[in-house]
């Protein structure tokens, strides 16, 4: 089987998030994920400072159009950040001094340092003023999903009415407590017939039982298996540098702060997560639906 993956911030050891990525380590990377069978991937730049995002972007735009390989392997980019909410549990692990309102003017410079190559931006719609720039993305042909938010259920559906149709990550980028009903969550699950829901299936960022109940609640057609790869990815368990952080891998390929007060991304394969919805009872057709044809279609690549 072959995967195609909408988030991975890193794999084999390269960081995408790093200062100064060269064509030599973006292209160990994608030799790496097409040897653990990703066909294609969206790089994934986070939330920084703005000169620093708009450089990474430009670096990872220049790389694709100059490596065969790179091209091959890195079918766009995702920026995911820095219009997310500011809110503790909802900003996950992006750096607060970095997270900004959103402005049509930062974004269409990060749009513009991309040089064709976004194909999603993530934000929190409920802090997208009238959903300008939300709108604007859209008429650039670039993916809009809501993600690192807490929009209420009338501003999520005003979001989707636009056009965003995309949910990063449902289940993480939210507190550990809230209410037992009215969430995030079920609100991005009451809505799945008209969104994308992307899960990591890692069983650390979502508990295989929660993902199990999340899937069968949005259906297979509607949901979306990624990794959140960061740089270990590939490596195994120990202990790394990444970016601002130092992160450490165990057994379950989670990627944790060292003190496991939180989340910092995950070092599974498309690969891992593939065996652990098999095992977990998923045929081979709703796998390859999951993390191969429903990704691609999700953005509008098939």
């Amino acid at each position: 089987m072959r995967y195609f993956d909408l988030q991975v911030n890193g794999y084999g050891g390269v960081d995408f998030n790093q200062d100064g990525l060269s064509v030599d380590s973006a292209e160990r990377a994608c030799a790496r994920l097409s040897a653990d069978g990703v066909d294609g991937a969206l790089a994934t730049i986070i939330t920084e400072n703005l000169p620093a995002m708009a450089a990474r972007i430009g670096a990872l735009a220049r790389i694709i159009d100059y490596s065969s390989l790179a091209r091959q392997v890195l079918r766009g980019i995702h920026v995911e950040g820095p219009f997310i909410s500011d809110q503790p549990g909802y900003r996950g692990a992006h750096p607060l001094d970095a997270i900004r309102p959103p402005d049509l003017d930062t974004m269409k410079r990060l749009v513009n340092a991309g040089a064709g190559h976004i194909r999603i931006v993530t934000l929190a719609p409920e802090c997208d003023d009238g959903l300008r720039v939300a709108r604007w993305l859209l008429a650039q042909g670039i993916t809009v999903a809501a993600g690192h938010c807490n929009p209420s259920l009338d501003q999520l559906k005003a979001a989707i009415d636009a056009g965003v149709s995309m949910f990063t990550h449902l289940g993480n980028g939210c507190p550990l407590e809230l209410d037992r009903h009215d969430n995030i969550i079920q609100w991005a699950l009451s809505l799945s017939d008209r969104i994308w829901c992307c899960f990591i299936a890692d069983g650390v960022h979502i508990p295989f039982h929660a993902l199990g109940n999340y899937i069968r609640a949005a259906g297979i057609d509607r949901c979306v298996v990624v990794t959140d790869a960061t740089a270990p990815a590939g490596l195994g368990p120990g202990r790394y540098t990444l970016s601002r952080w130092e992160v450490e891998i165990g057994d379950d390929l989670a990627a944790w702060a060292p003190d496991h007060t939180h989340l910092l991304g995950s070092a599974c394969t498309m690969a891992r997560a593939a065996s652990n919805l098999t095992d977990r009872g998923f045929t081979d057709v709703q796998i390859a639906r999951l993390t191969s044809d429903n990704p691609r279609r999700a953005i509008g690549r098939i």
